[in-house]
């Protein structure tokens, strides 16, 4: 039996289909889903519109004999009525997912719901299918309240993987041929509140001692969790010169309305003071959540463009059922919304260009693919997050690292001829 496995929403997800690959034995794990038997779908509930994403991939099946097995995120908020539907012919929910073979050899149709929402994997996965970087998850939910996000309640509170299993697994894939890893999971900063003397500054220094590791870089991560243990460490040359902070807003008036921690004049004095020091920042920024007036969307533009901000997750705001930010009214109507992403992406962009053109450095290049269409042009990520298009004259093979001295800037990105 053939098996797809559909991935949606985050790196924490991404990881945990690794974990299902990794647990399954006896069937045949196929990269097109035409020609699977079972499909596995991985979900995402971030938001509405996330759900009506999974849903409309799922209702591509229902009149097809493959079996859709639905787990995720979407498993507490939408498996039951899949199930009942008859959509799917398994529902499952995270702390099963280890289970994943017994799970398919069932001949009769199951719903289960999570009964172990402090469950914590104990997968090593040896191998990152398909990817020239892996993700490792470092722990699991997230003990914050932000008004508008529904992730807590389905991914449980904040838990660590224990430190000695995080370095066998960085090892492990380090051991494959994997030599950049990204660290991941709910809330990446929050690692070790629940270890005794452990935090993320503690577990980067471990893993900057790992053989065969040349970049290390770190998930999303709050404001508030940035020590100076943590930025003093991130200067090894091991450590990626880009970060990505959640700011989710510039103005206090929203981050009050969103429940957040951060404040603004703090997140600059940390913005400017990594930008002095060479970091490329990415942040998340929601336009059009409940109270974003005119008046305060032009405060909040003034004040984002001080802000050094190179690489840009923005999204318009999006009701989801479950959460305090759903009960407000929302007067930002869609077009206006639109109009201050498209505003704030090309401020961003601005920056991005103006940064690498004042950076101009040599370049050290993970190669990640070959150009779809041309065979002499290959994709990789510098240090800085940051893409860039080479045109050799010899082949290149994914996963190799480069040193780019000469390299042309363009507003979409950095080029190079080699």
């Amino acid at each position: 039996m053939r098996v797809f496995f559909k991935t949606f929403g985050c790196r924490s997800n991404l990881f945990d289909t690794q974990v299902m690959m990794a647990n399954l034995k006896g069937y045949e794990i196929v990269s097109d889903e035409n020609l699977a038997d079972i499909i596995i779908v991985n979900s995402c509930t971030v938001t509405n519109g996330a759900d009506s994403g999974v849903q409309g991939y799922i209702n591509r099946f229902k009149d097809s004999r493959k079996k859709i097995y639905f787990t995720g995120c979407g498993a507490s908020s939408k498996g039951k009525e899949n199930y009942e539907k008859n959509l799917a012919f398994g529902v499952f929910p995270h702390s099963r997912k280890e289970e994943i073979t017994e799970l398919l050899q069932k001949e009769q149709r199951f719903f289960y719901t999570e009964e172990e929402p402090l469950h914590i994997d104990s997968t090593i996965v040896s191998e990152f299918v398909g990817k020239t970087r892996a993700f490792i998850k470092i722990q699991e939910g997230c003990d914050f309240a932000c008004s508008y996000c529904i992730i807590p309640s389905v991914r449980g509170g904040a838990r660590s993987f224990p430190k000695d299993k995080i370095l066998a697994q960085a090892q492990a894939l380090l051991d494959s041929g994997v030599s950049e890893l990204i660290l991941t999971g709910t809330n990446v900063g929050s690692y070790g509140k629940d270890l005794e003397g452990e935090s993320i500054a503690t577990l980067i220094e471990s893993l900057f001692k790992l053989q065969g590791l040349k970049r290390l870089r770190v998930g999303s991560l709050e404001p508030s969790q940035i020590s100076e243990e943590f930025l003093g460490l991130i200067q090894d040359s091991l450590f990626e010169k880009h970060l990505h902070i959640a700011l989710q807003h510039t103005h206090d008036a929203m981050l009050e309305i969103m429940n957040r921690q951060n404040r603004v004049q703090k997140d600059l004095e940390l913005f400017t003071r990594l930008h002095n020091q060479g970091f490329f920042l990415g942040t998340d920024f929601i336009v059009g959540h409940p109270g974003e007036s005119e008046e305060v969307w032009e405060q909040t533009l003034e004040t984002f463009a001080q802000f050094p901000i190179t690489h840009l997750h923005p999204f318009i705001y999006s009701p989801r059922n479950g959460t305090p930010s759903a009960k407000l009214k929302n007067t930002t109507k869609g077009d206006v919304a639109k109009k201050r992403l498209h505003t704030l992406k090309a401020l961003t962009q601005e920056k991005n260009y103006y940064m690498r053109k004042a950076h101009l450095k040599p370049l050290h290049v993970l190669v990640e693919s070959v150009d779809s269409y041309m065979p002499n042009v290959y994709h990789g990520l510098d240090e800085f997050f940051n893409k860039i298009t080479i045109q050799s004259s010899t082949p290149i093979q994914s996963g190799q690292w480069l040193e780019i001295a000469q390299y042309q800037i363009h507003k979409e990105g950095n080029h190079a001829k080699i």
